[in-house]
């Protein structure tokens, strides 16, 4: 689980940053798309091997 205290940045640079355009967002959610799924493929992975040897 993410830390929700990890980000040192300050206030006033959060708030005076320009927003992110949609192809930095676009980019943003691939990478964190991509991540889940590698996550939920090893998890699946996982569960597959722990069934084939429970079933021997």
């Amino acid at each position: 689980m993410k830390s929700n205290y990890a980000n040192t940045a300050q206030l006033k640079d959060l708030m005076t940053a320009p927003p992110m355009t949609a192809e930095q967002h676009a980019e943003v959610m691939r990478k964190r798309i991509q991540h889940r799924r590698m996550v939920e493929e090893a998890k699946d992975l996982k569960k597959a091997e722990a069934w084939q040897y429970d079933k021997r």
